[in-house]
C-alpha cells in the first residue's frame, strides 16, 4: 500500500515543470470582505491547459520508459486530464489514444485536438467517465500500450500534489483549511498528502458536487461504492467509481468530505468572476462553493482559507444557465409563485407588495377562473430576507408558493409560463425597454394608466444595461392611438407587437 510519504516523496521528484507553471495564489477581496475571512484562490485555471490536470498527466508520462513511450499511451478523461496528455504527448512525442464521454464539453474536445495534433487520436465514448474508462480498459489490451489513468496512480497523484507545495511556498503563514474538488480523488489524494507531512495542522476538506459524491459514499461505507448515475454539470468530476489507492490515501489526509448544490456552484462561478474577472468551469468552483459552505455553517471568522480553482474549461453557451442560477445561489433571488384574485387591481396591488425589492422577473398571464398565478423573482439580502417577503404575502390574505429550492420551477416552469387565455380579449402586445436601475421596473408600471387592464406581462432581469418588458394591455385596437399616447408620456420606448406571428401563435 502506499502511503502518504510516498506520495511526498514522488512530490519531490516530480517533474511537472517540464510543461506546467507555478501559478497564483491570489486573494479575493470581494469575498474575503462578505464571509469576513482571509480567503485565497490558487489559480490553477490559469495553468498552461486551464486546468491543474497537466501536472499529472506529464509527471506520470516523463517517468515512462523509451520503449513504453514509442508504443504510445491510452487514456480516459472528462476532458481536463486529455488535454493534459495530449500535451505531453506532443512534447514527448509520443502517440496517445484519448477517450472522453459523448457529453465532454466542446471546448475540451477541441484543445485536445490542438494540443496534440497529429499525436492524438480522440475517442468519444459512453455518457461519463467510467463509460470511457472501460472503453479505454478495452483498448489498453488490444494495442499494449500504456495507461495513463487520470487519478488512480502514484505519479499522477504526487502531479496533482506539487500544488499544496506551492501554496505552502507562496503562503509560509498559517493556513487553517484548504478546500479541494474531488471526482476520482488524484487532486484530493495529491494535496492531502504534501499537507499531512508540511502542514499538518493545516485541515484538508474535499468538495463534491451533488449527485457525483462516490468518494463521500465509499469513505462513509469503507468500500468503494459506483454510482449507478452521476450528474453531469461538473462534468470534470462526474466520476461513478473512485479509484482504490485514492480512496485509501483520501481516507487519510482528508478532514472533511462536503457536498455542494447546482446553485452554490453557479454562484461561486460568479464569485471568482466578480474577484477576478475570470471565469471558471463548475468543477473549478466546486472548491470555492464549498469554502462558502463551511465558512458559513461553522461560524468561522478570520481564518485563512485556501480553495484551489482547478479548471476553466467551459463552453461559453453554459453561460446562460449558471448567470440564471447563481443568485439564488448566492441568496440574492428568491422565487415565488403568487396567487391573487383575477379581478382589476389586483396586479398593481401584488407589485407595490414588493416595496424596493429589486424584481428581477415577473410572468403573468391572465386566466379563464377567478385566480391568477404569477412567477415572481426578487432580489434578495438574505435568507431571512427570503423568509420576510414571504410573511408580507401572507399577511395580505396571498397564496405564496416559495420555489426558491426547487429544481422543476427553476429550470423548466419558469420559462413556460403563460400561453393562450379566453379571457384576454382585445389585447394589445407592446415590447418595452427602459434602463436597467434600482426602481425602473415599478417606475414603469405606475406609469400604465389605470383605467387599462395588464392581461400578460413578463420581464426577466439579464444582468445588461437596459431592461425589456413584455406587456399585454387590454383595448380595443381602434383605441390604440390613445393608448399610445399615454405610453410615450411613461418615457420608455415601445413596438407595437400584437402582429409578431410568435404572438398570435403561442400567446
Amino acid at each position: 500500500m502506499i502511503s502518504p510519504r510516498d506520495i511526498e516523496a514522488l512530490i519531490r521528484s516530480s517533474r511537472v515543470y517540464d510543461v506546467a507553471r507555478e501559478t497564483a495564489l491570489d486573494a479575493m477581496g470581494e469575498l474575503s470582505h462578505r464571509t469576513g475571512n482571509h480567503v485565497l484562490l490558487k489559480r490553477e485555471d490559469e495553468q498552461v491547459s486551464f486546468s491543474f490536470k497537466v501536472r499529472g498527466a506529464y509527471n506520470k508520462m516523463a517517468h515512462l520508459s523509451k520503449e513504453q513511450l514509442s508504443r504510445g499511451v491510452v487514456t480516459s478523461s472528462a476532458g481536463n486530464h486529455a488535454q493534459g496528455v495530449a500535451r505531453a504527448a506532443s512534447v514527448l512525442a509520443c502517440d496517445a489514444t484519448i477517450v472522453m464521454p459523448v457529453s465532454t464539453p466542446e471546448v475540451k474536445v477541441d484543445a485536445v485536438r490542438r494540443f496534440g495534433g497529429k499525436r492524438v487520436t480522440i475517442v468519444l465514448h459512453g455518457e461519463s467517465y467510467s463509460d470511457a474508462h472501460a472503453h479505454a480498459t478495452t483498448l489498453v489490451r488490444e494495442e499494449s500500450r500504456t495507461f495513463v489513468h487520470p487519478f488512480d496512480d502514484p505519479h499522477v497523484i504526487a502531479g496533482q500534489g506539487t500544488i499544496a507545495k506551492e501554496i505552502f511556498e507562496q503562503h509560509p503563514a498559517e493556513i487553517d483549511a484548504i478546500f479541494v474538488a474531488v471526482g476520482g480523488g488524484g487532486l484530493a489524494a495529491g494535496i492531502g498528502s504534501w499537507v499531512r507531512s508540511a502542514r499538518p495542522a493545516t485541515r484538508v476538506i474535499g468538495v463534491q458536487a451533488e449527485g457525483s459524491s462516490a468518494m463521500m459514499r465509499s469513505l462513509h461505507e469503507q468500500e468503494r461504492v459506483r454510482l449507478d448515475h452521476v450528474s453531469l454539470f461538473s462534468d470534470g468530476t462526474a466520476v461513478k467509481e473512485v479509484g482504490a489507492l485514492t480512496m485509501a490515501l483520501c481516507s487519510q489526509v482528508l478532514d472533511d468530505l462536503v457536498v455542494v448544490s447546482t446553485d452554490e456552484i453557479c454562484a461561486a462561478i460568479s464569485d471568482v468572476y466578480a474577484d477576478t474577472r475570470h471565469i471558471v468551469e463548475p468543477a473549478g468552483a466546486l472548491s470555492l462553493a464549498g469554502l462558502k459552505k463551511v465558512a458559513a455553517s461553522s461560524g468561522w471568522v478570520d481564518r485563512r482559507l485556501v480553495a484551489v480553482a482547478c479548471g476553466a474549461n467551459m463552453n461559453f453557451n453554459r453561460l446562460r444557465f449558471v448567470a440564471e442560477r447563481a443568485e439564488v445561489g448566492r441568496h440574492r433571488e428568491a422565487i415565488f409563485a403568487v396567487t391573487i384574485p383575477e379581478e382589476r387591481g389586483s396586479f398593481r396591488a401584488l407589485c407595490r407588495l414588493l416595496g424596493d425589492h429589486d424584481v428581477t422577473e415577473f410572468n403573468y398571464r391572465m386566466s379563464d377562473g377567478d385566480e391568477a398565478h404569477i412567477l415572481v423573482g426578487i432580489g434578495i439580502r438574505s435568507e431571512e430576507d427570503r423568509e420576510a417577503m414571504a410573511s408580507v404575502f401572507r399577511t395580505a390574505g396571498l397564496s405564496a408558493l416559495d420555489l426558491s429550492d426547487d429544481e422543476l420551477a427553476k429550470t423548466h416552469l419558469r420559462h413556460m409560463v403563460g400561453g393562450r387565455s379566453e379571457s384576454a380579449k382585445e389585447e394589445l402586445l407592446y415590447r418595452f425597454e427602459f434602463p436597467e436601475r434600482p426602481g425602473a421596473l415599478m417606475r414603469f408600471l405606475s406609469g400604465i394608466p389605470s383605467q387599462w387592464n395588464i392581461s400578460l406581462f413578463h420581464y426577466r432581469g439579464i444582468g445588461a444595461d437596459y431592461g425589456d418588458v413584455l406587456v399585454g394591455i387590454q383595448t380595443a385596437r381602434k383605441d390604440r392611438v390613445v393608448l399610445e399616447s399615454y405610453l410615450s408620456e411613461v418615457g420608455f420606448p415601445f413596438r407595437f407587437e400584437s402582429d409578431n406571428p410568435a404572438y398570435q401563435l403561442f400567446l
